[in-house]
Parts: structure tokens; sequence; C-alpha cells
């Protein structure tokens, strides 16, 4: 089922929620230095991914996702669904012999490029539109969109420069079915509200293999990357992350599984939404210095640029042999503008005074101002309103004074230069947490936020970037409750 054409604003709107997408979900579908050789290139797909029902045990993964959004509908609304994820196609290649026949081999050299093998994955849309006033009751159920995507094996011939045929590349594609199942109910209550839960499924008939099987053997019938695209015209989205007042009891009874729904497009529209298997914030854009999609989440743009720059010519034209993607990563290294590689260089998004003044803030990045990042290398997404320049310093800051030296636990003394093991409690929401719990750690000073509470700049004792930490101000904070002293007779 696909939906017709949309208006223009709209379908803008959507293309920038899509830019996102590409940019946050399809990263590491490549890693540098972009070979198919590359250990990092031998565990992908690790986001959005749906495998087969029978599949699931023992692999991490899931076989649907839930996506719970408020909206406040009007009368003749309708609902644009896109569900995008990409399809693997297990490619090999084949070497022409003499006598016609073809021969399977680990690679193939051309003069531009190696050809070896690979898991390439090909893009899929599916496409759901009607009212919202059918997508409730019993009828809900007629506008579900199921879809079949059959077993298939293609083959692209290999010619050299001369148009002689060298080979063929070989890809196939295993079956893939699934649902789109949307339904709308109204919530009780002064305000006239509606939920919306879209789920996606795997359906496809792929039974358990005989020994267990692996993930790799699931990923041909699986969806990989998959995330939503929602618009609703006529009415508008609420935020998950920041809802009115009023709607905060109705976020809180959502039910979001594998997936996340947040505010799409420009900043002004509430209209669009992006359930993604990543957490974003609201309206996520591309920011500006970035000079194309270089797949590779774990890397600053500009260091990727230059280690990139700096493959081998025969590297590269491994790289260009290992995806369709990957050759337009080097080339656009290649040719890139030096001004586009300056402006790599770091970027400032907003300034403001260190300490808080002007905006009621003791500083930009947590309890207490904790470091706040100047110039920061420009990535895939902006960096968070008020990053600026210079480091905060809990020796520097004026609010610091207001600060106590030292904070009594457990009947100690700890303070610049006490020594500590961490014990975040279950209440914080850093998953860094669990690595750091039990952990020694030296604090560099005691600070207070604006509404008095009292927190400890922590750097940890085996971290070998320690100088540089405390050069910055890169501390880690935890309340006095999080820590205990570090007796020196403790193993």
């Amino acid at each position: 089922m696909t939906a017709p054409h949309l208006e223009a604003p709209l379908d803008e709107a959507l293309g920038q929620a899509r830019a996102v997408a590409d940019a946050v979900l399809f990263e590491g579908y490549v890693l540098y230095p972009y070979r198919a050789s590359s250990a990092k290139n031998r565990m992908r797909w690790q986001f959005g991914v749906l495998v087969p029902p029978a599949r699931t045990a023992g692999n991490g993964e899931h076989a649907e996702q839930r996506t719970d959004i408020l909206l406040e509908p009007r009368s003749g609304d309708r609902l644009d669904a896109e569900l995008r994820f990409l399809h693997v196609r297990r490619r090999t290649v084949e070497r022409l012999e003499p006598d016609g026949s073809y021969t399977e081999v680990p690679e193939l050299e051309l003069p531009d490029r190696v050809l070896v093998p690979w898991d390439e994955g090909h893009e899929e849309r599916i496409r759901l539109h009607a009212p919202l006033a059918e997508l409730t009751g019993e009828q809900a159920h007629t506008r579900n969109v199921t879809f079949d995507l059959p077993p298939g094996t293609e083959h692209e011939p290999v010619l050299d420069g001369n148009g002689r045929m060298l080979g063929r590349l070989v890809r196939r594609r295993g079956r893939l079915s699934g649902e789109i199942r949307p339904y709308v109910e109204q919530l009780s209550g002064p305000y006239r509200l509606s939920r919306l839960t879209v789920t996606v499924r795997n359906t496809v008939d792929a039974p358990p293999p005989a020994h267990g099987g692996s993930r790799d053997d699931a990923l041909p019938h699986s969806m990989i990357g998959a995330h939503l695209l929602l618009a609703v015209e006529g009415g508008r989205f609420l935020s998950m992350t920041d809802p009115p007042e009023w709607a905060r009891p109705a976020v809180a009874g959502l039910r979001n599984e594998n997936t996340w729904p947040v505010l799409a497009g420009p900043a002004d529209r509430e209209d669009v939404v992006l359930s993604s298997p990543i957490i974003l914030e609201d309206h996520p854009a591309l920011a500006d210095e970035s000079p194309g999609p270089l797949y590779d989440a774990t890397e600053i743009d500009e260091i990727l640029s230059l280690r990139t720059a700096a493959l081998t010519d025969h590297e590269k034209r491994e790289a260009r042999g290992t995806d369709a993607r990957a050759a337009e990563v080097i080339d656009l290294v290649d040719t890139m503008p030096e001004a586009v590689r300056e402006r790599l260089h770091g970027a400032i998004r907003g300034l403001r005074e260190v300490t808080g003044e002007e905006d009621g803030t003791a500083g930009p990045g947590g309890p207490g101002g904790p470091a706040a990042p100047s110039a920061a290398p420009a990535a895939g997404l902006p960096l968070p309103e008020g990053s600026g320049h210079p480091w905060w310093d809990p020796q520097q800051d004026p609010e610091a004074a207001d600060a106590p030296t030292t904070v009594s636990i457990d009947g100690e003394a700890v303070g610049e230069g006490s020594r500590v093991v961490l014990a975040p409690g279950f209440r914080r929401t850093d998953a860094q947490d669990a690595f750091l719990r039990g952990c020694r750690a030296t604090v560099e000073a005691v600070v207070a936020d604006l509404d008095g509470e009292v927190h400890l700049a922590v750097v940890l004792d085996d971290d070998p970037g320690n100088d540089i930490r405390r050069q910055q101000g890169r501390f880690l904070y935890f309340k006095p409750d999080e820590v205990t002293p570090l007796r020196e007779e403790e193993p």
C-alpha cells in the first residue's frame, strides 16, 4: 500500500528525517578502513535488527518493534507511515574460466578496484497511508500492511577496461516477509488525545537451524536498521522527551519496545516523527560541517577523513570493490576541497558566560557545571546548545566558592586528593555507570550546583589520559552517597 504524493512542505520535512536516519542508523554499515578484509567489518548490522521469530533465541535480537506516540488529532487526519530497512544481499565473486564456466574466487582484480565477497545492504521502503478514523476499533486490522520479498539470485557481469568479460558478481537474497500494524486509541480524560501504536514484525517462516545456527545465518531473512517515519496531516504529535505538563501522565503510560520516537524535521513542525532503535533528541539535524555520510560511528569526521586520505592506492581499490557506499566515501575524501576539510576542524554552536549568570545554570554540562566542549570537531549531529570555551575549571568558577572543601562520607573527610571507590546508584541513567561501579578514582574538587547539592569531581586512577582530563577539566561527577572512601589496606 503506497501513500499518494504528499504536499511539498511535508515532503521536505520527511526528507530531513530520512537524512538523519541515514546518518545515524546506517552508521556502522561499513567501517574504516572500508575494506571487507578488515576485522572491524566482520561484525556488522548492530542497530534495529528484526530477525525471524524462530531465530530470536540466544542471539539477543528481536522479531518486532513497537512504537507508541501521542497525538492530538483533527477531523479528517491521515497517517502516512514509511518503514525503512536494509535487506541483506550476500555477494560472491566468480571468475570466468577459458571453457566458459565460472569459479568462485576470494577476489577479482580490476584496474580501479578489487572485488571481494561482501554482504550488501539494499534499502527497502514499505509505505502505509490511511485516515486515522479507519485505524480505530475492529476495523483497524483492515489497514494492516503485509509484504513479502521473495528469495532470488542476480548476476552482474564484470568487465575489464576494454569490455572483455572477466567474471561476474552473484547476489543472493533470502525471503523476507513482515507486517505493519497501526492502531489509534482515544484516551480518556479532559483532553482530546489519542495514542498511535505502530507495530512492525518480521513474519518470515524460517525454521530454527538444527544445531542452533548463528546470527549470520539469520541476517538474509532480517530487517536491518529498521525504523519508521510517521507523518500526520492535520494534527500534531506530542514530544516523548519534553511533553506538556498535562500530558506527562499519558506519556508515562506509553510502551515503546526496541525503538524510540522523537519529533523530526524542522524545529517548528510537530507533524513528523522518526521512530528509531537509537535514542535521539527531538528535531535531530545534521551538522552543516558534515561533508557526507562516512558510516563509521566510532570516529570523528576530521580524523576519519584524514585517515581515509592516507590509505594506500591498493587499500582504496579494495575499499571501492567492497561496497558502493565505501567507494562513495573514498571519492568524497579524495575530492574534498580544502575549505571543506578545514571546516571539520571545529565548530562552536553557541557562546555564553561560563558562570551561567545569564541563563541561570551553573554550567553547560550537568551538575555543578562540568566541562563544556570547546570548538569540538564536527560530527554527524550538532553539539548541544551552550557548548563553548573556555574549559570549566572548578578553581576559577566564582560559583564554586560556595561549595565546601570537603564532605563527610562514612565518618571520613573527603576532598581534593582523596581516593574513593565509585558506587553509582541505579537511579542514574548513564549506561557507563555499569562499567564504573567498583573503580578507584581521585577527587579533584568538591562543587555545588545552584540547588545547593554537592558533587565530587573525580578522575579514574587507571585512566591513561588523566593529565589531559585534569588540564581540560573533563571530570566525572558523583554525589557523595555514590562513592566510598578508599582505605589503603583494601586490596
